[in-house]
């Protein structure tokens, strides 16, 4: 083993060390990445921990919670907690997709609008007309255009939420721009694409970071909101929104049908938002030197 090998070992022990201990100081991150994990852990693990969530079984229909059923059945006799189990893969593949698809376009469009002001002002008058329609209405009429499926749901999210990433990206970028180190670098010689790389990326990833946790909180209640009114996923993926649709026909006979499904959908975003507010208070300079 060689002594460059050696040296970096301790590194990255103690970097993965404090990263640790920041989380566990951190009880909003602690807390919502443990619910992340538990979820995350689940919806891996579903062929294992959970039946056929599209078995039918009439002789069980509508059964209370119960040893045999933890969750309950529906209407047509399926195991609501195998249902939940899958429709977490669905939820968690639709917001990180949408996070992380959403995030590097909405950066590299954001970062070009910042510095070049011939091509802000074309792209950000059509992030200004997508802005002006409702996510949900723009997300529906794209749906309807094409055979509903996982894909085309995670892309008719994605477009509406490019220009919000792109708006934040572009505003850090301008005030960016007119710090004197960039006028130093551009006087030095800097040419623009490492000037961009080097000295403006690094200060837009942290309210990136941010941005995103909250694009995936939204986006998994997009999907499920698209899936309740029948322009999600199809019917056949299991999907918290597909639960509650069909199950609410029966809420006065078996309010578990909604319910349950209802309670891990906040459970959710409210994690995935608790995970954005602690990045927000360690990533912000100004909030974490008055913490």
């Amino acid at each position: 083993m060689s002594a460059a090998s050696i040296a970096l070992e301790p590194a990255a022990g103690r970097a993965s060390s404090g990263l640790w201990s920041e989380i566990r100081r951190n009880p909003t991150i602690f807390l919502g990445c443990a619910i992340l994990l538990v979820l995350a852990a689940c919806a891996i693990l579903a062929p294992w921990i959970a039946a056929d969530p599209l078995k039918h079984a009439p002789v069980n229909r509508l059964k209370a919670p119960s040893a045999e059923f933890w969750f309950g059945t529906d209407q047509f006799g399926r195991d609501i907690y195998s249902r939940i189990v899958y429709g977490a893969r669905v939820s968690l593949i639709v917001g990180l997709s949408v996070a992380a698809i959403s995030s590097v376009l909405g950066l590299t469009i954001g970062l070009l609008c910042g510095f070049y002001r011939w091509f802000d002002g074309i792209v950000m008058r059509i992030m200004d007309g997508i802005m002006a329609i409702p996510s949900i209405l723009l997300a529906i009429a794209l749906i309807t255009l094409v055979h509903p499926s996982l894909t085309v749901v995670i892309i008719a999210i994605i477009i509406p939420e490019v220009p919000r990433i792109v708006r934040l990206v572009r505003s850090v970028v301008l005030s960016i721009r007119e710090q004197p180190y960039i006028d130093g670098a551009v006087a030095g010689g800097t040419k623009a694409p490492r000037l961009l790389v080097r000295h403006v990326l690094p200060n837009a990833v942290a309210p990136l970071i941010v941005q995103a946790t909250y694009v995936c909180a939204s986006a998994i209640i997009t999907e499920a909101g698209l899936s309740f009114l029948g322009a999600g996923v199809p019917p056949e993926i299991p999907s918290w929104g597909n639960i509650i649709a069909q199950g609410r026909v029966f809420f006065q006979l078996t309010p578990w049908v909604i319910l349950i499904p209802g309670v891990f959908l906040a459970l959710t975003v409210l994690a995935v938002n608790m995970l954005g507010d602690g990045l927000r208070d360690r990533l912000d300079p100004r909030l974490a030197r008055r913490m």
